[in-house]
């Protein structure tokens, strides 16, 4: 049986791992490495989004920070302060009026979908966290994530 502290490394380690990830986008000391699978996007068969530099830019800006509001959420679970993480996943993550419309400017129905799936995920995330139930609140936090998994794993920028 997992243990709170051990769920809750597991989780700190998934975060960091996707940040170290995320950030290799855009670090001019990966170029060599990213040079290398550029070799292999012929054979990426995920889905291309099709966007502009600057749109792709501001994309990953914004799944940066979706990411580093996971990192939050889960110091603030392992320090028990479950009041902070719900207020963090829902106006870092959530469905806010903001969210939704970025969501609503991609021009693929799938993507939407997707997007507006995982925002209303992160306000259920929000209300599990209000609960104070550290197995509960792990569960709700790996379903918001199953939503980044499925999404890299289908679209491409």
């Amino acid at each position: 049986m997992m243990t709170r502290t051990t769920a809750i490394v597991g989780a700190i380690f998934s975060a960091g791992l996707a940040i170290s990830c995320l950030a290799a986008d855009s670090n001019p000391a990966m170029h060599n490495h990213n040079m290398q699978h550029m070799m292999h996007d012929a054979s990426d068969s995920r889905i291309s989004l099709g966007l502009s530099p600057q749109r792709k830019q501001h994309q990953l800006a914004n799944m940066r920070s979706h990411v580093r509001a996971v990192q939050t959420i889960v110091g603030l679970m392992a320090q028990d302060k479950y009041d902070q993480a719900s207020r963090v996943a829902h106006t870092e993550l959530g469905l806010t009026d903001e969210m939704k419309k970025m969501c609503m400017m991609f021009n693929n129905a799938d993507f939407v979908k997707l997007g507006l799936a995982f925002h209303q995920s992160a306000d259920k995330l929000a209300e599990t966290l209000k609960t104070k139930d550290a197995k509960k609140s792990l569960a709700a936090l790996h379903a918001t994530m199953n939503y980044c998994v499925q999404c890299h794993a289908t679209f491409r920028q």
